[in-house]
């Protein structure tokens, strides 16, 4: 292959439609727009979901739903992720920096401990919430837990 070989591929480069130039163009008299109606006149646009007349999507739909403005988004994370990353990096206290570290939350995650899994040994942790059990069970194992 040589640069004087190359070419576009066989049909990808079609001549441009030239619109409203006559009629030996085959493109004159209405410019490829139809007889009368929104759609052939100048400044037309389409409104979005706009249907043709046809009821839309939208408005054929029942309202369904609620999305609560207050709601507060955690990100879970088990006991046994607590064990193993004690277990991993040696330590016994576990805050929001040594998740983040770990890379199992980001820097605006709010965390919530939930009871999954195992914990064998003594844990302090620090998160925004805990879920009864998890709370429990750190307690029992002789950690300690505190919500921020």
């Amino acid at each position: 292959m040589k640069l004087n070989n190359l070419k576009p591929a066989a049909g990808s480069l079609g001549r441009e439609k030239r619109i409203g130039r006559g009629e030996g163009s085959g493109h004159g008299g209405t410019s490829t727009r139809g007889h009368k109606g929104a759609q052939s006149r100048s400044g037309y646009s389409r409104k979005n979901g706009f249907e043709g007349g046809q009821m839309p999507i939208q408005r054929r739909l029942p309202k369904f739903g609620f999305r609560n403005p207050n709601r507060v988004e955690y990100k879970a994370i088990n006991l046994s992720t607590l064990q193993a990353l004690s277990e991993k990096m040696g330590v016994d206290t576990i805050n929001i920096d040594t998740l983040l570290e770990a890379g199992f939350v980001s820097k605006n995650d709010k965390v919530k401990i939930l009871a999954n899994g195992e914990l064998t040994s003594k844990l302090n942790v620090t998160a925004n919430a805990f879920s009864k059990t998890a709370k429990t069970q750190i307690e029992e194992k002789g950690g300690s837990v505190t919500v921020i």
